[in-house]
């Protein structure tokens, strides 16, 4: 982001600026999808084999959460 920052102050051409945010963007969405299947794969995971149902409550309802955050 500093780097977009230095290129703004630097009066870049805006469109070599869109493509870095767009490179910042894609970066992001990886991360964030690999976070998720990591949650899935273990939090969400281990909830479930432990039987807790008030813990596989919360990780479905924390799920839910960031899906309605998205949408708004």
């Amino acid at each position: 982001m500093r780097g977009i920052a230095r290129m703004i102050e630097d009066d870049r051409y805006c469109i070599e600026i869109l493509h870095q945010l767009q490179a910042v963007k894609s970066a992001l969405a990886k991360a964030e999808s690999e976070i998720l299947k990591n949650h899935a794969a273990h939090c969400v995971a281990e909830a479930i084999a432990t039987g807790d149902t008030e813990d596989q409550q919360a990780k479905f309802g924390e799920l839910v959460d960031l899906f309605e955050r998205v949408r708004k």
